[in-house]
């Protein structure tokens, strides 16, 4: 069985070797980058299962960094450390793809349980649907090929946002409890987390706003009704 390829960016030296002997010493194969400037090189060339990014970095921020890998691969889990705590920069991050965000001082079973989740979320599949694609109002949603199409135009979603919206399809113009999206799709329903689910639930409110005859409908205190008025 392969390892497990972790590219992960951190330019304090002391703690990045720490990090890095611990979790090849459980079985991952780590590439480390002290420099922004040099990572997009090393993500291309060892393409990565997983990316573990520092906010702060020489030359290059992690928020950069990600903006730069998502234009890459929509699908490779990412994941922040950093020392900020404002609300507004792990909104950032999740807006710019994160699927996760720590924050420093970490704990290494956090950290590698944490990649364990993300991993693990990537692999996991909803119900199987017998389809190749759905017809969702006036757009037809390509399963394999992650693509929502309309009048000749075509969008291409991310992994987790094609899954929120398979989710959403199958229980259709029922209510859903938020916590149940978040432990399907996300793995567990933690507050940065369900930070993330409001950002991809507005992402694909934008995608699906061309028809009117769909909505996801925000139940307060409760979750999300995707509406489908056949």
């Amino acid at each position: 069985m392969s390892r497990i390829k972790v590219l992960y960016v951190e330019d304090e030296l002391f703690l990045g070797k720490i990090v890095k002997e611990t979790l090849e010493s459980r079985g991952f194969d780590v590439s480390m980058e002290t420099d922004g400037a040099l990572v997009m090189d090393l993500f291309v060339e060892e393409q990565p299962d997983i990316c573990i990014l520092d906010v702060m970095l020489p030359n290059r921020s992690g928020f950069e960094l990600a903006e730069d890998i998502r234009k890459i691969n929509d699908d490779v889990p990412v994941i922040f450390l950093t020392a900020k705590t404002q609300t507004e920069d792990v909104v950032k991050g999740f807006r710019l793809g994160a699927n996760d965000y720590i924050r420093k001082p970490f704990s290494m079973e956090e950290l590698i349980v944490r990649i364990e989740n993300a991993l693990r979320v990537k692999k996991e599949i909803l119900p199987a649907l017998n389809v190749e694609t759905l017809s969702i109002g006036k757009y037809q949603f390509s399963l394999n090929r992650q693509i929502l199409a309309s009048d000749g135009q075509e969008k291409k979603l991310s992994f987790r946002e094609s899954e929120l919206l398979k989710f959403l399809w199958l229980h259709k113009n029922d209510i859903i409890d938020r916590r149940d999206i978040l432990n399907e799709i996300w793995g567990n329903d933690s507050f940065f987390n369900s930070r993330n689910l409001d950002v991809y639930v507005t992402k694909l409110r934008s995608y699906l706003r061309e028809d009117p005859a769909l909505e996801i409908l925000t139940i307060k205190g409760v979750g999300y009704r995707f509406v489908v008025d056949k």
